[in-house]
């Protein structure tokens, strides 16, 4: 894939919108607005009983309050699991003592660049959060059972979480 053009048409503190127009090796011709992202870490934070910590907040685009694992965006050159531990205390308070890669992943390849990238957390230390001024959070535990439960009466919406989830259960 050859980008051909890319302009800015858009900026603020999280992303950036660019138009772009690209030719694959067959001489293929696309255009696309494309949101520029430079990727998240999300922490799936599990207790010495095995629950996962999930927080709930309001997400304007859903309309809604959400619950979700706990997720932020990487900061200009940092790395995932450095986020994820930024990430980790700013929202919940908890700092972990052993970290895991769960998985990358590409939650919308379409139109935006975003990678979210997922931390399995564990040997938790409590601690105070520190969230963001515009942040109201949340935070409650959960049982596996009870995250199975809510995810089979579709009441956990947010893909970063359903994925975080499931891997987990699949590889624990």
């Amino acid at each position: 894939m050859k980008i051909l053009s890319s302009r800015e048409v858009y900026q603020c503190g999280v992303f950036r919108v660019t138009e772009d127009e690209a030719e694959e090796p067959g001489g293929f011709r696309i255009r696309r607005s494309v949101v520029r992202h430079r990727g998240s870490a999300v922490m799936l934070a599990v207790d010495a009983k095995g629950r996962a910590l999930l927080v709930r907040q309001y997400r304007l685009p859903a309309e809604k309050s959400l619950w979700e694992l706990p997720a932020g965006s990487l900061d200009p050159g940092e790395k995932p699991l450095a986020g994820a531990k930024r990430e980790l205390r700013e929202e919940t308070g908890y700092h972990a003592r052993q970290w895991k890669k769960l998985v990358s992943y590409w939650p919308s390849p379409g139109f935006v660049s975003e990678k979210m990238h997922v931390f399995l957390a564990r040997d938790l230390v409590a601690g105070d959060a520190q969230p963001m001024e515009d942040e109201r959070i949340e935070c409650r535990w959960f049982a596996p059972r009870e995250l199975d439960a809510l995810i089979r009466q579709g009441k956990i919406e947010d893909g970063k979480t359903l994925i975080g989830f499931m891997l987990w259960q699949r590889y624990r």
